[in-house]
Order: C-alpha cells, then sequence, then structure tokens
C-alpha cells in the first residue's frame, strides 16, 4: 500500500504473497503471508528488482482488489480510503481496476458498488 501511496501508514508487518499450497520458510516474524489461488496469483504482478534481488510486487489495483477481499483482516474502511487515493492519482482509471476485480467475481459488485458512489 505505501509503496503505491494508497496509505500513510507504516504497517507492522510485511504482506507476501505465495501460491496456495505452498508453504512459507520458517523464522520470518515480521512476514504475514497470504496464500492466492495459483490461477489469480500473477494477477497485477509486476517484477521489482530490490538490491540486485528479482522480484514482484503486486500493482495498485491488485493491491485496491485484494484490500476488498481481505478487507476482514484490515477493514473495508482502509479499503475505501485506499480506493480514494487511488482516484485522486493521475493516470488511473476505473476501467483498470474494474478489469483487475474481474478476475474476482465475488469482490467485483462491491468494488463497483463503492466505485459508484465515490464518482
Amino acid at each position: 500500500m505505501v509503496r503505491h501511496q494508497l496509505s500513510d501508514e507504516i504497517p507492522p508487518l510485511h504482506d507476501i504473497a505465495l501460491p496456495r499450497h505452498t508453504r512459507p520458510p520458517a523464522g520470518f516474524s515480521h512476514v504475514s503471508w497470504h496464500r492466492f489461488a495459483s490461477d489469480t496469483f500473477d494477477v497485477g504482478r509486476v517484477p521489482l528488482s530490490i538490491g540486485g534481488v528479482d522480484t514482484a510486487i503486486y500493482s495498485a489495483e491488485r493491491t485496491i482488489v485484494d484490500m476488498f477481499r481481505l478487507s476482514h483482516h484490515e477493514g473495508e474502511q482502509a479499503a475505501v480510503d485506499a480506493l480514494r487515493r487511488w482516484l485522486r492519482q493521475p493516470g488511473h482509471t476505473p476501467s483498470g481496476l474494474l478489469t483487475v476485480a474481474g478476475y474476482f467475481p465475488t469482490t467485483l459488485p462491491r468494488l463497483s458498488r463503492i466505485l459508484e458512489i465515490l464518482l
């Protein structure tokens, strides 16, 4: 969230996604592991090199979709606040967000409804 300027809060844990049925490595008490279905794991993943280490992060759009999908962790208000911030940033379009949300049929209606309210 912070990387995409969707929040000013520094989270106490790093959120890291793994494909479902992948066992997380031991010894990372500062990490919150999330397991996503393999058919949607790569949706919105963007390659990123950090200190010469190749990794990936989710796009801002996927981050917002995941915030709504996982709102039982942080609360729906955090997801709505992130969506508001995202909408204020230049170059972001609701159609791009809805394209990503289309991969998550249970989240799409709720996100669409909130977008209608905000716009």
